[in-house]
């Protein structure tokens, strides 16, 4: 199985603006990184008036589009009371992918590094678990993980080559 890595934080901490500076600085170390993005909105990632959107709208269950670029399937899921975490995983591709980082899911029991903004302590520890393996702050901390730099992604990409080197994946 492939190493999944999440990155959790409460919202408006920065999880996208890390990763999207994150994503780049693994891949220019040659690790091939897939993501699973956890929203609590509802989202929709096709146009209306394309043909994929009209078809799905009409009530198919599944839409598959597909072109020579990238292919996207989308799955209506109404009656899912909650998401399958590891059904999500298992529709990533293995061969093209060295790690999956995941946005959110703070709940399922896989490793995970918190982040940390302006927030008390005790606010913070809430999120403290025997999954969590750092915290990446903007200010000292005194927890029993490593304490990365928030705003320092170098370090943070290099704390991941490590873990995964290391294979604690």
């Amino acid at each position: 199985m492939l190493p999944v890595l999440a990155i959790a934080a409460w919202s408006g901490t920065g999880k996208t603006t890390l990763l999207r500076q994150l994503i780049p600085l693994l891949k220019a170390q040659g690790i091939r990184t897939g993501l699973i993005k956890h929203t609590h909105h509802n989202m929709d990632v096709d146009t209306p008036g394309k043909d994929s959107y009209e078809l799905r709208k009409a009530g198919a269950s599944q839409v598959l589009v597909a072109s020579q670029q990238r292919w996207a399937l989308m799955t209506e899921t109404p009656d899912n009371d909650v998401i399958d975490f590891n059904f999500l995983i298992s529709r990533m591709d293995a061969r093209a992918l060295d790690l999956i980082l995941i946005e959110g899911f703070k709940d399922e029991p896989i490793p995970r590094i918190v982040l940390c903004r302006d927030r008390s302590e005790e606010e913070i520890r809430t999120l403290l678990d025997a999954h969590v393996i750092a915290v990446a702050s903007n200010r000292p901390l005194n927890v029993s993980v490593p304490l990365l730099d928030l705003n320092d992604p170098a370090q943070i990409t290099a704390f991941i080559i490590q873990w995964l080197k290391e294979g604690k994946a």
